[in-house]
């Protein structure tokens, strides 16, 4: 009983921590499928986990304290697809090198983001702690079952959402016109805009994709977990939801499948800590599992992960 009890922990767990990695990577995927290299995934999470923590914050003390993570997320998803304008405004309208424009973003939110929670928060390195969060949703009947009910079936509603989310794109990238056009332009933009696609447009929206379900991902952390926004309640699982996108081969189901992975590789670090053979390992050695794991994900992945044939060129319609 206690092993089923700890299995169940286990599997809830990697699936809280691969939330905020199901969302990112989507959101990679919209970008990048379109021909826009997002390396600021990083930044349009800590964008997010900051406007939802601020946004839920003041829903609170305004007297909607019901509905205030919601109102969190919505806010996440306007500041964060706000961010990923500037990147598709640098990297497309300007054709700036679209991996510079990546890194500015990070450093850009990461930097701004704590600027403004000392100018709100009174000089404080973090926002006040949400009273009003979210909290697990038993789907009645299959909260029973043994093993999964809490596993599974007893989840975050953000959690679910990120399961729609995975699948509504694939719908949207592999079985819609939008879907289509998107991939195209991300293939061969020249051929897509010779049978009357609109390049521009299209990327454009595949990178304000990108900024709603980054700032989603960042948003689940706030609301989820932390229950507040500081320096560091970001850090790092922007890259690691690159690498999941490039390891699920930038396909929906395959980056679910490798951040469930990368959740997973978190979830562990926690348990290991509950077991007395975690004493003779340094902590340090404990936390650096995830990306330790990211690494050589990506080092195999090498090869074998084959990009949007366009991917990272800017397009000048006047040169087709």
């Amino acid at each position: 009983m206690d092993a089923f009890r700890i299995l169940g922990e286990l599997i809830h767990t990697t699936l809280v921590f691969s939330t905020a990695l199901i969302f990112t990577a989507m959101g990679g995927i919209f970008s990048e499928r379109s021909g826009v290299v997002n390396i600021g995934l990083e930044g349009l999470m800590i964008s997010g986990a900051f406007a939802s923590a601020v946004a839920a914050w003041y829903a609170e003390q305004a007297g909607f304290a019901d509905g205030s993570p919601w109102i969190g997320l919505l806010a996440a998803i306007l500041i964060s697809m706000l961010v990923s304008l500037i990147h598709a405004v640098a990297s497309i309208t300007f054709k700036a090198d679209q991996v510079v424009s990546g890194v500015v973003i990070n450093f850009l939110a990461a930097g701004f983001t704590v600027y403004l929670v000392k100018i709100l928060f009174a000089g404080s390195g973090q926002t006040e702690t949400l009273n009003a969060v979210f909290h697990n949703v038993a789907i009645p009947g299959l909260a029973s079952v043994p093993l999964l009910g809490y596993g599974v079936f007893t989840a975050y509603p953000t959690t679910y959402l990120a399961l729609a989310a995975v699948a509504l794109g694939w719908y949207v990238l592999f079985k819609s016109p939008f879907g289509l056009r998107l991939r195209a332009v991300g293939e061969h933009p020249g051929a897509a805009d010779t049978l009357g696609v609109n390049v521009t447009r299209m990327r454009y929206i595949g990178v304000l994709l990108s900024g709603a379900l980054g700032g989603l991902g960042g948003a689940t952390i706030t609301l989820t977990t932390t229950s507040n926004f500081s320096h560091n309640t970001i850090s790092g699982q922007g890259f690691i939801a690159l690498a999941a996108m490039i390891f699920g081969k930038w396909h929906p189901f395959g980056a679910l499948g490798a951040a469930i992975f990368f959740g997973f590789a978190q979830a562990i670090r926690n348990f290991v800590q509950l077991f007395p053979v975690s004493q003779a390992i340094p902590m340090e050695f404990i936390y650096m599992l995830p990306y330790i794991l990211t690494i050589l994900v990506l080092a195999g992945a090498v090869g074998r992960a084959y990009p949007p044939a366009s991917l990272g060129e800017p397009y000048d319609p006047g040169k087709r």
